[in-house]
């Protein structure tokens, strides 16, 4: 009965810690998974929020690369060399989209890379932008100068038209010309008549004018009689003679010495049969020019 009794107070404390350390031990694990969850929700909160910063540089940079890829199209140089450098420069651009920068390291490499790109595009517009100045002026220059020659084509035009004028006024004034011209019809007596039956000869008489500016020398004088029907009076089909690119056949011709001064000279023509009654008309041709007119009747009686 004694030791029954000694044995039941030491087995009551053994049951009573038990429960407390498994309760400690929970409140423990409790705490420490409390502790994991939190810890937990917290770096996936921050993991979302650096995903989310790094889309949103990732996209920045992308638009930004868009946006210069967009302003090399829209750079055009008309230097080759320059041009090629461009083009070189969009291609490595086009490269650098097609990069998927995951992290930090990648995306500060993204933003290096970017901003090298951006200063060389800044050097490449000075370029561009020095040689259409450049082409600006050399267009400006070559503007003034094709007016200049425009000027000086005008003015050699110009010239020309007032030398030809002037060639032509010379020209012109140096035609040798016929005044007091008197076409008679003669008789076997040298008497003038204007009876056809008797009609011997045909006298035209003139004066060659003065003129210092024809060159002396000697001169053929040409003479058509042309009949009231327009036939010429001729004794050969063969006196011919040149006006103006024209083969013209004539009357009679004479020559003469002609030393720049006033000088009188008659022409003869034969009565060969030819003459009708009617109003004729005389022309004095000389030197590709006619150089004067002047017209006679014959009549029955």
């Amino acid at each position: 009965m004694t030791d029954a009794k000694e044995i039941t107070p030491v087995e009551r404390p053994e049951k009573k810690s038990a429960p407390i350390a498994m309760i400690a031990t929970s409140i423990i694990l409790a705490a420490l998974l409390i502790f994991i969850v939190v810890m937990y929700f917290d770096q996936r909160g921050k993991m979302i929020e650096m995903e989310t910063v790094l889309t949103n540089e990732k996209d920045s940079l992308a638009n930004e690369l868009r946006r210069m890829v967009y302003a090399y199209d829209t750079m055009v140089a008309n230097n080759d060399t320059l041009q090629a450098s461009l083009d070189k420069e969009k291609d490595r651009i086009v490269q650098l989209l097609s990069i998927n920068a995951s992290n930090v390291q990648l995306i500060k490499k993204y933003r290096s890379e970017i901003t090298t790109m951006r200063e060389i595009m800044k050097s490449y517009i000075v370029q561009i932008d020095s040689l259409n100045t450049r082409n600006k002026q050399l267009v400006a220059e070559n503007i003034d100068i094709k007016q200049q020659m425009s000027a000086v084509q005008s003015t050699n035009v110009e010239l020309t038209r007032v030398k030809e004028e002037l060639g032509a006024k010379v020209v012109v004034a140096s035609v040798i010309q016929a005044k007091d011209i008197a076409a008679v019809a003669l008789n076997k007596n040298r008497k003038e008549t204007s009876r056809i039956n008797l009609l011997n000869k045909l006298r035209v008489c003139f004066t060659l004018r003065e003129n210092p500016l024809a060159q002396a020398g000697e001169k053929e004088v040409f003479l058509r009689v042309i009949r009231p029907d327009s036939l010429v009076i001729t004794n050969s089909p063969d006196n011919l003679f040149s006006y103006r690119d024209n083969r013209l056949i004539h009357s009679a011709s004479r020559l003469v010495d002609y030393m720049n001064q006033d000088i009188e000279m008659c022409i003869f023509v034969d009565n060969t049969g030819d003459f009708i009654i009617g109003n004729y008309s005389v022309e004095l041709y000389l030197e590709n020019n006619i150089i004067g007119r002047s017209t006679f009747m014959l009549s029955r009686r």
